[in-house]
């Protein structure tokens, strides 16, 4: 399970899974169990996967699921291992069996659980500002500073010597050793994944977490979303500035350096020090190499590969892009 805090409620019996959400299994796979939804690179044997999309055709190709939802056209990809489950909208049936795994995982209401720090077990352990609230299950190691009006709600790990800032709020979220979280940030909160819908629009679960590993900064006033159905992770020795945005499943190399209003869309990876100037925009569900500059301003919509500098809009190779705008 990718989110320690979230209780799955499986396994579950596969064609009684697909019957609750309305989905007809042609095959007779009535015994089967399944024991929990996961990713195409993280599945197992025992787990139910999703393929949506050829630009993971490789990944399909080696993964382990013994269950895959997947489209009428992809469904020769995959292994001969893995069942396969026609149906016309992947993503939104994966919606609905992760709701089945996980009930919870759409909701996302403020912690009822959370008290004032000074009546919890941290009051002699921690260093604290005026009206901090801790949840429960929540875990914070030695020499750490916590700042005025900041909730740790439930379900967060801080590690060892973090500075954690004033008007902070954290939720589902790892932070490992000597990080720093500045004044303003919101930390693990579900990412912006939903169905439009012209009557009601309809969520998607997200059950992953927020890792921040270890010598980081986050800036003031920026937003990091947990994952879906894998992790947001930010490297080690990586530095965000000011009102960046990380949306849900990126996952940010070590020492990179993201400056002011820089925004990340879903699903993109972004290789070791790497440096974005100021108000860039980083489309989703791309790769980004590693000792990569991206000037500040620009778009970048396809994927980057190592040692390149670009700039614009599309993203291009910085010399091109001075010899056009000479």
């Amino acid at each position: 399970m990718i989110n320690p805090f979230f209780k799955n409620t499986g396994p579950f019996n596969i064609e009684k899974l697909l019957s609750k959400i309305s989905i007809q299994n042609t095959d007779n796979y009535k015994n089967d169990k399944i024991f929990d939804i996961k990713d195409l690179t993280t599945a197992t044997k025992k787990d139910l996967t999703f393929f949506h999309s050829k630009k993971y055709s490789l990944l399909a190709s080696k993964t382990k699921a013994s269950y895959c939802v997947t489209l009428e056209n992809l469904s020769h990809l995959l292994p001969k291992t893995c069942k396969k489950i026609i149906v016309s909208n992947v993503l939104l049936t994966i919606a609905s069996i992760t709701k089945e795994f996980y009930p919870n995982s759409t909701v996302d209401d403020f912690d009822d659980t959370i008290k004032e720090i000074s009546k919890s077990s941290f009051k002699k352990k921690v260093k604290y500002g005026k009206n901090v609230l801790v949840g429960k299950n929540v875990k914070i190691g030695k020499n750490c500073l916590i700042g005025h009006n900041t909730i740790i709600e439930k379900n967060v790990i801080i590690g060892s010597n973090c500075s954690i800032g004033s008007n902070v709020i954290i939720r589902n979220t790892i932070i490992n050793d000597n990080v720093s979280i500045l004044d303003g940030c919101v930390i693990g909160k579900k990412g912006f994944g939903f169905f439009p819908n012209k009557i009601k629009n309809i969520r998607y679960p997200h059950i992953g977490i927020v890792i921040i590993n270890d010598n980081c900064e986050i800036g003031c006033g920026s937003t990091i979303d947990r994952g879906s159905l894998s992790n947001t992770i930010i490297g080690k020795n990586t530095f965000l500035d000011n009102q960046v945005h990380i949306a849900h499943n990126n996952k940010i190399g070590d020492n990179c350096i993201i400056a002011g209003q820089v925004g990340f869309a879903g699903s993109s990876i972004l290789g070791s020090n790497v440096m974005i100037g100021g108000q860039a925009g980083i489309s989703g569900h791309l790769k980004i190499g590693n000792n990569v500059h991206i000037g500040g301003g620009s778009g970048v919509i396809k994927d980057i590969s190592d040692d390149t500098k670009v700039m614009g809009y599309p993203a291009k190779n910085l010399r091109e892009f001075i010899k056009e705008n000479r």
